[in-house]
């Protein structure tokens, strides 16, 4: 037997009211590209034994003194300048 305080109510699908989607409009309102274009492939090299950021500058830009552009752009992965090891990884990143 159920208590009296507890109410039990049973609701079929005629009982809810049906949702009225008849004036539900849509369209584009702009035609602009919202696909972005591919990011530009990032070059890297892995560090050897005896590499130095001046080193990796001179050999792949020219110039040495770019090894600031260098750690710049690797700071996630290099703390500091003058300790990089052999494996990491870094970005070259493009200079202008």
């Amino acid at each position: 037997m159920v208590p009296p305080s507890i109410l039990i109510q049973t609701i079929t699908m005629s009982d809810q009211k049906k949702t009225d989607f008849s004036n539900v409009q849509s369209g584009v309102s702009s035609t602009e590209n919202i696909v972005s274009p591919a990011p530009e492939p990032v070059q890297t090299y892995t560090i050897q034994k005896g590499d130095t950021l001046s080193s990796i500058a001179q050999k792949h830009y020219g110039k040495a003194n770019v090894w600031k552009r260098i750690f710049e752009a690797n700071r996630d992965v290099i703390d500091n300048p003058d300790k990089i090891f052999p494996g990491q990884v870094i970005k070259l990143p493009d200079i202008d």
